[in-house]
């Protein structure tokens, strides 16, 4: 089978890759030609561990390949992915003209049957209006239809996520393109993935009411966390005694400094407007974002206890990507805080494995440090913002060394508050009692 995707951001490019090493023939469309170029080339432009390897494979074996022209892609698939960015609006509403824009060029040059299917998060009724703007587009009646085919990809396990799926979701009411779809994911059912083939306003909504739900888990968990450390408990204790319920589970209950990246913040806001035009308001998912925003503001309270003050002091940040194994800083709660932070007052010099360079391209002041040694030189405290694997196995004999103080805060619990302490660090944590050295 030979398919298209049009986007070679995150998701179009996970997908066709992946697609790719499932035997299919792919062709990534973009319209940033420098993009496609390096592309070409194997140089994936953003960090996802296994990527670029995944890509390079694609292009070898003849089976991955670029343009950045839309006729061919059309011409070439029949499957068209779109995979182009929502943004969220001012109201925080999906903007959808990338959508539309890519649908009217498929109508322009569409000359045999495709399935069209939407890969970007898109709210429901999204699939009525492509159907709509195609049909109204198109110079003669050329036989289409569109399918609702979310992602489910986590940053930083895309590729294993893709090829190990929970569950693959179809939305359709044609037989055909079910069918098409179906054949298209064979390799998955060696495996016995999960296929839920339902209707495109359904397929649309198990997106939103997904993402919506794991946000909400962590919103829940960090006013447990607060909770806690006004009674004196201990949130990973009660996470852990959470989780063991199976009627809970495990996952999305760590305490933290709130969510962010590229789909949870943006996906909840599009649900509310959705509850907003259809006159039911979304109350708990509306909740989890205010309590998502509120997160954050505490984590800058934390720190200024801490340190008794923020005016003055330096801090050395570890970890700015939203989260780890990734360099995406779409929402990320390390951006928001070190800005508060250096608004207060404070100096910050940051490390992140991944992120580093685009972070200070996007905020002003913060200071770049090439490892962890460098962010604890002077400071008065160390902020572990992203769990990032190198950061779970902390020198703090040098650390101290280097430290005008020994102030550790933890702002996603990796440590247990008795290793830090025995080095002679103030350990603080999320959800749990704050611990001075013996």
């Amino acid at each position: 089978m030979q398919i298209s995707v049009i986007g070679t951001g995150y998701v179009g490019l996970v997908t066709g890759a992946c697609f790719a090493e499932f035997g299919v023939n792919v062709l990534c469309m973009d319209n940033d030609a420098k993009r496609i170029a390096r592309l070409e080339k194997g140089d994936v432009p953003f960090y996802e561990p296994g990527l670029t390897e995944l890509v390079a494979k694609g292009i070898g074996q003849g089976r991955l390949s670029f343009t950045a022209e839309l006729i061919r892609a059309v011409d070439h698939g029949e499957v068209i992915f779109i995979a182009v960015g929502t943004p969220p609006r001012k109201d925080g509403s999906a903007d959808l003209s990338f959508v539309e824009e890519v649908g009217r060029g498929i109508a322009g040059k569409m000359a045999s049957y495709k399935v069209i299917a939407t890969k970007s998060t898109v709210p429901v009724g999204t699939g009525a209006l492509l159907q709509e703007v195609i049909t109204s587009n198109q110079s003669k009646q050329i036989t289409f239809d569109v399918v609702s085919n979310p992602e489910f990809l986590r940053e930083g396990s895309a590729i294993e996520d893709f090829m190990r799926p929970n569950r693959v979701v179809i939305g359709s009411d044609s037989e055909r393109a079910v069918a098409v779809m179906k054949d298209l994911y064979r390799p998955l059912y060696l495996i016995e993935t999960p296929f839920v083939v339902t209707d495109v306003p359904t397929a649309e909504m198990i997106k939103y009411a997904s993402n919506a739900f794991l946000a909400t888990k962590i919103s829940f968990i960090n006013e447990i966390a607060t909770l806690c450390e006004r009674m004196g408990a201990d949130v990973q204790a009660v996470a852990k005694g959470m989780g063991l319920d199976q009627r809970i589970g495990s996952k999305f209950l760590q305490a933290g400094p709130g969510f962010g990246g590229s789909c949870f913040p943006k996906d909840l806001a599009a649900l509310v407007q959705m509850g907003e035009k259809a006159g039911h308001p979304m109350q708990i998912a509306g909740a989890a974002a205010v309590v998502n925003t509120q997160q954050r503001a505490r984590m800058i309270t934390k720190i200024a206890g801490a340190l008794g003050g923020l005016k003055g002091a330096t801090i050395g940040m570890l970890g700015l990507s939203f989260k780890p194994n990734t360099d995406d800083l779409r929402e990320a709660p390390a951006l928001a805080i070190a800005e508060e932070l250096m608004k207060q007052g404070a100096n910050v010099g940051a490390y992140d494995p991944a992120a580093l360079e685009e972070a200070t391209r996007m905020l002003a002041g913060i200071m770049p440090c090439q490892n962890t040694e460098e962010a604890a030189r002077g400071a008065d405290a160390l902020v572990l913002m992203t769990e990032w694997n190198e950061f779970r196995n902390l020198d703090f004999t040098k650390l101290k060394s280097l430290m005008r103080r020994p102030i550790l805060i933890d702002l996603r619990n990796v440590y247990e508050s008795n290793r830090v302490t025995q080095f002679g660090f103030r350990y603080v944590s999320v959800g749990r009692p704050t611990k001075n050295p013996d």
